[in-house]
């Protein structure tokens, strides 16, 4: 399961201590990263305030991730069921280097303890010199399907491979198609609105080839994606057993 509140803020050792108190025993759950730690600068929109539209002080700051993320997790004893933690990296015009190399030196900064996974909306930065950075510090690239990434496969071929002894999908919105219209499309999320083949048949495959390869994989999906996430899972599950 994908938790997107924790985008927005942090959780709390009580919120955590809740969850626990709701899961089985050998659940695990994937939580996005703070925005804080994941955006190179404040997007020019309201709720930003007067840090609209300026650079962020805080972006990939270990200290913080540190302690304002990591903390409540152990507070509350919760990492046994914590999944890969999602840093979700917006378009952005940072070049790829610069970008790789602040990866590289904020997760060399992070306790082993917990997994990490990386999903990027830039399409030109995949490929080798973000691979390595993820590679040389065990972290996951997320196969993102939405609207302006390339196609599950493309990414695993400018990948060249898994990075991690684990992999995470997110299926999120059709290709080519804003959350705006993915939205309003899928809403009120009570049926499938469109089935995804293609992205069905990619998804299956690259989850095959992880576990064929000793690897976990963790596959999260949302309800813009074909209009309800619980029967996309289920239809996913059925290609898995065939």
């Amino acid at each position: 399961m994908g938790n997107d509140s924790t985008f927005y803020r942090p959780p709390t050792a009580n919120q955590l201590r809740r969850y626990l108190n709701q899961i089985p025993e050998d659940f695990e759950m994937c939580f996005k990263v703070w925005e804080e730690i994941t955006i190179p600068s404040y997007a020019k929109q309201p709720c930003y305030g007067p840090r609209a539209g300026q650079p962020n002080p805080r972006f990939l700051d270990a200290k913080l991730f540190n302690e304002l993320v990591l903390t409540p997790y152990r507070e509350a004893q919760f990492e046994p069921h914590a999944g890969p933690f999602l840093f979700e990296f917006q378009q952005h015009g940072m070049p790829a280097g610069e970008f790789c190399a602040r990866l590289n030196g904020f997760f060399g900064q992070l306790p082993k303890d917990f997994r990490y996974a990386t999903e990027i909306r830039n399409a030109g930065l995949l490929g080798p010199e973000y691979h390595q950075v993820l590679e040389t510090h065990s972290v996951a690239h997320v196969y993102n399907h939405w609207s302006y990434m390339p196609p599950l496969l493309e990414q695993h071929t400018r990948m060249r491979g898994f990075a991690a002894l684990f992999t995470v999908l997110r299926l999120l919105t059709p290709l080519k198609m804003s959350y705006e219209a993915a939205k309003k499309r899928a809403e009120p999320y009570t049926k499938i609105v469109e089935e995804l083949p293609h992205m069905r048949r990619e998804a299956v495959q690259v989850v095959r080839q992880a576990v064929s390869e000793g690897r976990h994989a963790y596959v999260l999906v949302n309800n813009r994606c074909e209009g309800n996430a619980p029967l996309t899972v289920q239809a996913l599950s059925e290609m898995l057993r065939n």
